[in-house]
């Protein structure tokens, strides 16, 4: 095999550490060796985007390791091939001077082959009395040699990942298609329950869904599609006691703003100035609630605040926002910055995020700077309050989970 020392690259392309090194590495690592050059072509391509190369790229790999005569690369033999610019261009389908200039750049950084310019930088080999190369210029293959296990191992791993990544996705089509049907059963067959914010939870889970998602995104997504799928099963469970009790579904669903300032749903009009502890804020003036959750969805991500209730428990709305101004107090949260909570996201919604920095209370400097700089985002529709209650439920689940 053409070894030698480290080459520089002709003309005004610079050397870098990085292209010392490998160079090195490809010296110490090639050894009395042979691959098969497609099958390492094969990894590269199926490992292209962890080594960042572009299907042009590899367009130009496939042209340069079909002038290697040999369907194995042996470090035995000369590695170096020295087809011209017009000869690659030809091999990998008529492919621009420039693109192809580019091509052979990103090869090169990606550590797939070496460069080995000649004084002029053309590329030619020379040969002896017997025919047999003696010294070639051109592009070296001796990475592909060396690097062979490296790139088959990334092509397993970006093999595995994509797997993974189908497995997920199949999984949340499926959560998510049982959860929109079990939903609809429980509106259609009049279930006791609020089935309303639970409609509401799943919207709000899928108007998060990525375009292009990723691995780390199917997850997440899944993680919350489950939670709600498991607060879904549980209401239909529940549904003989539902029965029993006086068809007051409050302490397991949710309160949704009424357009008519009259109605006595969950909440009065003279509880509205008591929640904020001011003197302002009305029933006509307060922000109508656009998001809703299950009352028994929120103490399970947060249910440190249940002490705080009546007999150290939580069965209504009304009860969770009075033990959220006694919350609120006790972290030393202004009324005001909590009254501007309330007209931003709602009192219900005030008393989740009231609940969540609860959990998260020792990992909170100033529990007061925390809750304005939320009320901020929301009223700048930049904050949602969707992903930090499934965030806690996560945490939670995670927690019973470890403990267990």
């Amino acid at each position: 095999m053409e070894t030698g020392y480290i080459t520089t690259p002709f003309g005004r392309r610079s050397m870098t550490l990085a292209l010392v090194k490998r160079q090195m590495a490809t010296e110490h690592g090639v050894k009395t060796s042979s691959v098969d050059k497609w099958r390492v072509f094969r990894d590269i391509g199926n490992a292209r985007s962890r080594l960042g190369l572009q299907d042009r790229a590899l367009a130009v790999l496939n042209a340069l390791l079909s002038f290697f005569p040999d369907a194995e690369l042996s470090s035995e033999k000369n590695l170096i091939v020295f087809p011209s610019n017009a000869q690659l261009s030809a091999r990998a389908n008529g492919i621009a001077g420039t693109t192809l200039r580019k091509c052979l750049g990103m090869l090169v950084e990606a550590g797939i082959i070496i460069r080995k310019d000649s004084p002029n930088g053309k590329r030619y080999a020379r040969k002896g009395e017997e025919g047999r190369i003696e010294d070639a210029y051109g592009f070296s293959l001796a990475p592909l040699v060396a690097r062979a296990a490296e790139f088959a191992a990334l092509a397993q791993e970006v093999a595995n990942e994509q797997r993974r990544f189908r497995v997920m996705k199949d999984r949340l089509t499926i959560v998510r298609r049982d959860v929109r049907k079990l939903i609809t059963v429980g509106m259609e067959e009049n279930l006791p329950g609020n089935w309303t914010a639970l409609e509401a939870c799943f919207i709000d889970i899928v108007g998060r869904f990525a375009r292009r998602p990723s691995l780390q995104d199917l997850i997440s997504s899944l993680d919350e599609m489950s939670l709600l799928h498991d607060e879904v099963s549980r209401m239909l469970e529940m549904q003989e006691e539902f029965k029993k009790n006086d068809g007051n579904d409050i302490a397991f669903g949710c309160h949704i703003q009424n357009s008519n300032t009259e109605s006595i749903h969950e909440s009065e009009p003279s509880f509205e100035t008591k929640l904020g502890g001011g003197t302002e804020g009305s029933p006509t003036e307060r922000k109508a609630e656009q998001e809703a959750y299950p009352l028994s969805m929120v103490l399970r991500a947060c249910p440190e605040i249940a002490q705080f209730g009546p007999n150290e428990d939580i069965g209504s709305w009304r009860e969770m926002m009075s033990a959220a101004v006694t919350v609120r107090s006790m972290l030393g949260i202004s009324p005001s910055a909590y009254e501007e909570a309330c007209d931003a996201l709602g009192q219900v919604g005030a008393a989740i995020v009231i609940g969540c920095i609860l959990e998260r209370a020792a990992h909170i400097n100033s529990a007061g700077g925390y809750l304005r700089d939320l009320t901020a985002k929301a009223k700048r529709g930049e904050f949602s309050l969707g992903p930090m209650l499934f965030t806690q439920l996560r945490a939670n689940s995670v927690g019973l989970r470890t403990s267990a």
